[in-house]
Order: structure tokens, then C-alpha cells, then sequence
């Protein structure tokens, strides 16, 4: 998409707003799918907790994707989007076991990262074929509330209570028909990945009844100029090459899995907001938007960094200043970053607001969640709205207190 097409949703549609990509998602979908295009039965389940709407979900199911879900609310949107339960993998964490039994009686794939609900599930459920989430104790991503991998972390079964586990299914006869691993987000060094993928490999051959094996996700895709990514290309080679060793040796055919969010929306998605005042303090310039964390708490949460343009000036000279937003906290977006000199009135655009972006806003302040726009085919599609004051109100109850 180009400055000028982002500027006239702005003009149609207001700001803040939110736009991705159709082309960039599918672009993003054919580069892992070629990447792996040497494995018999290859499945992509998009992490639906990266952007979950309805549209996205379209989009994905008609470019042949599955779904990763986390939540059974994620599972009911799949379903809702036209999915099919066969389609759809539930991976949750720490959620009550009747989440568990409602999204199994769905018919959806259940993966589960817990012993004890392993063994209450196979007790009572013991024909439901189920995946086991494992944790192999390898330390991968960018940041530590989003590696997943490691020994101290809450996901998955440790590799090393395998022989519990074991035993578990002897005990219970339940059926285990995938075994996964998730290590982190923002993996640069495949090479760790393909460590753990041994161990998964190791896992998964003391089950005999296996149909796929889910590697997880978390390629990294580059937030600023000349950042580094995952080089899925050489993943793709040298992982294929491995599995299709591992499943000739296994005796059956077994699917490839990967559940990628971030890397198939991230780079798709633009988020654009107004400056509402243009600051001059002692030490710095702050440019002050119309928006907050409420929008984008990526890099107030994560410390994550997000390319800034002015799509107004383009051509200005540059200076440094510190983008803010109107939550009443700390609410920093970027700090004496190069910027085309920006005027009050200007929209800037953060890049790389696929992922985690808008499923991550809130009403805090009571402000409103602003809207989204699909570009696809050349037009915008309106694919929510912009929230009101009436949506504030739903679900609360005024009282009387006389």
C-alpha cells in the first residue's frame, strides 16, 4: 500500500485506524508454504490471538489456512468465520477443564500442556484423540514474556516428566494423535530451533499412533530497516529435510504443522493516527496523537519497536521527537526517533501493527477502539467500525441509589 491510499481511508474512514494488507497476508502465507513445499501434507493453523477479526479469519480460510486457537472464544469465532472443527487446533493454558470438554465437544483438535488435566481428560474422555503440548526446555524469542520454551516457564509438559506421561496414557488408553511445541517468539537463530526439534523428534517416537507434529511458530519479521528476520527459507530446507527422515523412519504418514501469527499479519497491518499538539519541553519534542496504549501497548508492554512515518510531509526535513499518545500514564510510543517534521493535523503511520496490535486494545480511559479496513483488491473494506459511546455502555447497569 502507498502513502496516498493510506491518507484517503484516513479521509473516509477517520483516525485512529487500522489497515492491512490482503496481498502482504497471502504473500506472507506462500513464502512459509514454499518454504516447506518438499513435505508431503504441510498444515499452517494462523495463531488467531495475532488479529482475530472476522474478516482475517475469512481471508485465511479461503488461502486454504487451519486455526490455532487459545481460548474457546477464539474457537467460536473460527467456527463462525466458516471453519470447520477439523480445521482448528485449541491450545490453552490454565483455563478450567469445562473450557476444555466444551471445545472438545465442538470437535475441535485438543492439545493439552498439563499432566493433571491430561489424566482427568483421558479418564473421561479416553477416545477423544488428543495433542500433547511439550516443553523442551529451550530458551527462544526476543523478550521474556513471549519465550515459552524455557524451564521456568508455565506452557507445556517438561520433557522431562515424559515417563509420566508415559504412563498417563498407558493408564488412561487414550489416544495421542499429535505431539507440539511452541519455544518463543522472534527466533533469529534456527539452529536452536532445530535443537528443539530433535527433542520433539525424540518425544514424538514413543508415540505410535501419531498423524502431525507441530513445530509452533514464532519467525521473527524485521520491525525497522535492514532488522534482522527468521530465514524461514533455510528452515524450511533443513527442517524438511529432517522430518521426512524422521517419518520414513516412523512407519506412517505424518502432517507438518506450524501456527504462525505474527508472521503472516504483522507486516500486512498499518496503524495511522492525527497529531493533536506538537510539544517543545527543555529537552525534547513530543508529538502527541490521538491515541494511547489503549491502541497499541506494544511498546509500552513489550518495548517493541514500530517504524513511524509521516505520510503528510513526507519530504520534510527530519528531526527527533518523542511520539506519545493521550492515556493519562506514561504512554510512549517512541522516543527521539527521525521523523519528517511532523505539524499538528499530520497522520502518522506505525508500521508492522498486524500482530498483537489491535487484539490487544482496550477502552481504557474510556476511549474508544477505533476501526479497521481491509485493502484488498485495490479498495478498503470497512471490517469493523468504530466503536461509540452507546458500545461504552453495553453490558453496564445504572443502579438506583436513593
Amino acid at each position: 500500500m502507498n502513502p496516498v491510499q493510506l491518507l484517503d481511508l484516513v479521509q473516509q474512514h477517520g483516525a485512529p485506524l487500522y489497515v492491512y494488507d490482503a496481498e502482504k497476508i497471502q504473500g506472507q502465507y506462500k513464502r512459509l508454504t514454499d518454504a516447506f513445499s518438499k513435505v508431503e501434507q504441510l498444515r499452517i493453523n494462523y495463531a488467531v490471538k495475532a488479529l482475530s477479526n472476522i474478516a482475517i479469519l475469512q481471508l485465511f480460510k479461503k488461502i486454504g489456512a487451519g486455526l490455532d486457537t487459545v481460548s474457546l472464544q477464539e474457537v467460536q469465532l473460527g467456527l463462525h468465520a466458516g471453519f470447520t472443527p477439523d480445521r482448528i487446533i485449541y491450545t490453552p493454558n490454565g483455563v478450567s477443564f469445562e473450557e476444555i470438554e466444551q471445545a472438545a465437544q465442538l470437535g475441535v483438535q485438543i492439545n493439552i500442556d498439563n499432566l493433571s488435566v491430561l489424566e482427568h481428560f483421558g479418564q473421561l474422555h479416553p477416545t477423544v484423540p488428543v495433542c500433547i503440548r511439550i516443553n523442551p526446555h529451550v530458551m527462544a524469542g526476543g523478550n521474556n514474556n513471549i519465550s515459552v520454551g524455557h524451564i521456568d516457564s508455565k506452557f507445556g509438559i517438561s520433557i522431562h516428566q515424559m515417563p509420566h506421561l508415559l504412563r498417563i496414557v498407558e493408564n488412561t488408553g487414550m489416544h495421542i494423535n499429535g505431539i507440539h511445541m511452541h519455544t518463543g517468539s522472534d527466533i533469529l537463530d534456527i539452529e536452536v530451533f532445530l535443537y528443539a526439534a530433535e527433542i520433539l523428534f525424540e518425544a514424538a517416537a514413543q508415540f505410535k499412533e501419531l498423524d502431525f507434529i507441530d513445530f509452533g511458530s514464532g519467525f521473527k519479521v524485521p520491525y525497522k530497516k535492514g532488522d534482522i528476520e527468521t530465514d524461514v527459507e533455510d528452515l524450511g530446507k533443513k527442517l524438511s529435510k529432517r522430518f521426512n527422515q524422521f517419518q520414513k523412519a516412523y512407519g506412517r504418514p505424518l502432517a507438518l504443522a506450524f501456527e504462525p501469527g505474527k508472521f503472516l499479519v504483522s507486516e500486512a497491518g498499518f496503524f495511522l493516527a492525527k497529531v493533536n499538539v506538537v510539544k517543545q519541553t527543555t529537552s525534547t519534542v513530543f508529538a502527541g496523537i490521538d491515541s494511547g496504549f489503549n491502541h497499541l501497548i506494544r511498546p509500552m508492554f513489550y518495548g517493541s519497536q514500530h517504524a513511524i512515518e509521516n505520510l503528510s510531509h513526507p519530504k520534510g526535513k527530519e528531526r527527533f521527537y518523542t511520539v506519545v499518545g493521550y492515556i493519562c500514564e506514561t504512554d510512549t510510543f517512541a522516543t527521539n526517533r527521525r521523523i519528517t517534521e511532523i505539524r499538528e493535523g499530520d497522520i502518522l503511520c506505525f508500521r508492522n501493527a498486524g500482530a498483537y496490535c489491535f487484539s490487544m486494545s482496550s477502552n481504557y480511559n474510556s476511549r474508544f477502539k477505533p476501526a479497521e479496513v481491509l485493502w484488498r483488491d485495490g479498495k478498503g473494506i470497512l471490517i469493523r467500525e468504530r466503536e461509540t459511546f452507546e458500545d461504552l455502555l453495553k453490558n453496564q447497569i445504572m443502579i438506583d441509589l436513593r
